[in-house]
């Protein structure tokens, strides 16, 4: 930068939700955002997904695949673009289809994304055209990523016109795996062909160590692995058979202790039964013999048969002679013996991911030159990558050219949301309870998104919403006008989205906060009718319980032919409590006078005296509300969604009422009050509201000393404070009779 200043931007700020915000017009400031202090942002970082973008193109902008497009990258982007941009003013406009006169020619960068553009197009067999859409860019990069080698070095077996090459890369991908090709389907690697060669390296040299010890290692040959399964499958229960055998030999008391006893045969047959059965193979492998031989041949537990005719037809006959069906504990021990060099041997496996293609197949190709041609099939693969890297960023410069000054302009500022114009993180309309509400994001974990996203301050609704055919998504919803009387878990509206498509939804969570002062005003007159009927509910709930009672005894009285008296409970009066009861219903009634006293004193200001005992009970109310409503904040909302943003973007009370709309009928409707279903009307709905406001006169008239001027008969009130006049009789007048 320039300490002078000299060439940098002159910046333009609007206002908008309590925050200055950039103005991006022109392609200049777009250019210029690397001048722009970031502090000044109002977003820093966005997810790659869940926002109404098109995700090809955020994933082109996240240049280290982290799932989010960050600040940095976005500026890299914006320089990479001055470099190869001679006429960038189109950047602005959001068209598809980058001309390539705009590219600079006497760029090197430039010159190959041309040259690569025109053979793309020549690939589409529009050579003649002079500019590239997003689409042809991303068919073009698409047909050769299918090509057999595109710069991924990932080679598919059926890329390959060997024969032997290809069943090569096919053992490969069998026995240690490959990697996903551009082309969609799975490939070998530099690093898979490795892997496989040393693994088949690795298996020749471990089944030459046993043909370099065959007598020991494999005294029967390729039956021997066979021949030490058979016997190690069987070790521990034909030791547990000889253990119990020479313990019985030992003292014979104890062969009924070692044998099964009568009550687990009870308790097995009480199963169904099988070879596999749990019980029978607990069981010992054959009835005890003190002469302490094993006859393979004879009665055994049949849980255990298959694995006694297997150690016999495998091992003990090949080792010990044809027809051995006999063993005793020293040859059971010599057979051990000369099959534990094999088991030793076996310990040390190698190259087992190779061991199914059979020693002759790994021999095979370890004596072939197919290594080097797997390799040189890989390395040709990679030779394409600068076409595909140059086709990458000829399909990003597309994208950039139609899609970035959107991105910008709801990243850097946030004018597409302030200007009512559909930000890219509003997931679309909610109708619900007759309103609309716009600002919808799209979340993937409500729960998570809550803990963060009530720091908004804001009156969220999470809907879970639903399409014939199994999709899904949950919706983050504000409700910023009405109220939240008839807002509750469960009830259903519907929910449209970017494309138009309806969607079910149904409220699954709820983060409760203020929707407007008006809903303040309203909501202590609200909570003192709820705890009103929840006090009567509660009540006739506990006379109806006692009903209930007295009615079930009384009828079993009646069924059973007795007469039971049922003894109501006598309540316990508490003398202390009954006195503070008559002081303090003394004192409410006193200071009810007073306050109705100074309420009728007010005279003709009677109405003022209304208005502020509404305001005293609802004010604070409305004043908390006030406080919360100008403190809500978009940010907590996005941020809880992988945002970064950056200031404190407002939702005052005039954004909030243009973002959630109320039903209104349309201008130039009629509408008829006559309603069939109203109830009906009684004198007395009128009558007793006009009694009451004529009391409420003539009392205050007659506070005001009114009646009198009014009535002749009515004579002015007197005060009993004031002394009262003593008249003088004349002396010798005539006295007033007595009583008088």
């Amino acid at each position: 930068m320039n300490p002078s200043g000299e060439g940098r931007r002159a910046w333009r700020f609007y206002r908008a939700g309590g925050v200055d915000q950039v103005l991006l017009a022109e392609a200049a400031d777009l250019l210029a955002l690397p001048q722009l202090d970031q502090r000044l942002w109002v977003a820093l970082a966005c997810p790659v997904k869940g926002l109404e973008f098109d995700e090809r193109t955020l994933a082109l902008l996240d240049l280290d695949h982290d799932g989010r497009v960050r600040a940095p990258e976005l500026l890299a982007t914006v320089a990479w673009l001055e470099r190869v941009l001679a006429e960038p003013a189109g950047l602005v406009l959001g068209q598809d289809g980058v001309p390539l006169a705009a590219l600079r020619s006497t760029h090197a960068e430039g010159q190959a994304l041309r040259a690569c553009a025109h053979e793309m197009l020549a690939l589409l067999g529009r050579p003649e055209a002079s500019a590239i859409t997003v689409a042809e860019a991303g068919e073009a990069a698409a047909r050769w990523a299918r090509a057999r080698c595109n710069g991924d070095g990932v080679v598919p077996p059926e890329a390959l016109d060997d024969e032997a090459a290809r069943r090569a890369a096919e053992d490969c991908l069998r026995c240690v795996g490959g990697a996903l090709d551009r082309s969609g389907s799975q490939g070998i690697t530099a690093a898979s062909i490795a892997t496989f060669f040393a693994q088949l390296a690795e298996h020749a040299a471990w089944r030459a160590r046993a043909q370099a010890a065959a007598r020991e290692v494999l005294p029967l040959g390729e039956g021997t692995a066979a021949a030490s399964a058979a016997v190690e499958a069987l070790a521990a229960k034909v030791d547990d058979w000889f253990v119990r055998a020479r313990t019985a030999a030992f003292d014979a008391r104890a062969r009924a202790a070692l044998e099964p006893s009568e009550q687990a045969y009870l308790e097995a047959g009480t199963q169904a039964l099988a070879r596999s059965s749990t019980a029978l193979r607990q069981l010992p492998l054959a009835r005890l013999d003190p002469s302490c031989v094993l006859d393979l041949g004879g009665a055994a537990n049949p849980a255990w048969q298959a694995e006694l005719d297997a150690l016999r037809t495998q091992a003990v006959e090949p080792l010990l002679g044809r027809g051995t069906t006999r063993l005793d504990e020293a040859a059971w021990q010599g057979l051990r013996a000369r099959l534990a060099p094999h088991r030793a041997w076996a310990a040390t496996r190698a190259g087992a991911a190779v061991e199914a293609l059979g020693l002759p197949r790994v021999q095979a190709l370890l004596a072939s030159d197919l290594r080097a041609r797997l390799e040189q099939a890989v390395a040709d693969d990679l030779a394409a990558a600068p076409r595909m890297e140059q086709a990458l960023q000829v399909e990003r410069l597309a994208r950039c050219w139609r899609d970035l000054f959107r991105l910008a302009s709801n990243f850097v500022s946030f004018s597409d949301f302030y200007a009512r114009r559909k930000a890219i993180f509003q997931a679309g309309t909610l109708y619900l309870d007759a309103r609309t509400t716009d600002l919808c994001v799209q979340v993937l974990d409500a729960g998570k998104h809550a803990a963060l996203a009530a720091k908004s301050g804001t009156y969220l609704v999470y809907v879970e919403c639903t399409r014939t055919g199994g999709e899904r998504m949950t919706v983050a919803c504000a409700m910023t006008a009405g109220d939240s009387d008839t807002l509750f878990v469960g009830r259903n509206g519907v929910f449209y989205d970017r494309r138009g498509r309806d969607w079910d939804a149904t409220i699954t969570k709820i983060v409760d906060n203020p929707i407007s002062v008006g809903q303040a005003f309203w909501s202590p007159y609200k909570k003192l009718a709820r705890w009103a009927e929840d006090i009567v509910a509660r009540r006739a709930a506990a006379a109806d319980e006692e009903a209930a009672a007295r009615m079930q005894a009384t009828t079993t009285a009646a069924a059973s032919g007795t007469t039971v008296a049922v003894a109501l409970p006598k309540p316990k009066i508490d003398v202390g409590v009954v006195a503070a009861l008559g002081v303090a219903v003394g004192g409410i009634t006193a200071a009810l006078g007073a306050l109705l006293q100074a309420f009728f004193g007010l005279g003709v200001l009677m109405p003022l005296g209304i208005l502020g005992a509404m305001m005293l009970v609802s004010g604070p109310a409305m004043f908390v509300a006030w406080l919360k409503l100008r403190k809500r904040n978009l940010g907590p909302i996005l941020d809880a969604n992988g945002w970064a943003v950056n200031t404190h973007t407002r939702i005052n009370i005039p954004l909030g009422r243009s973002l959630t709309t109320l039903a209104e009928l349309p201008e130039g409707s009629t509408r008829s009050l006559v309603d069939p279903f109203a109830p009906r009307k009684s004198a007395w709905r009128w009558l007793l509201p006009l009694l009451l406001l004529a009391g409420v006169a003539l009392y205050g008239a007659w506070k005001l000393d009114l009646l009198h001027a009014w009535l002749d008969f009515v004579p002015p009130p007197s005060d009993p404070w004031l002394p009262r006049a003593v008249e003088v009789v004349p002396a010798g007048a005539p006295q007033p009779p007595a009583g008088r």
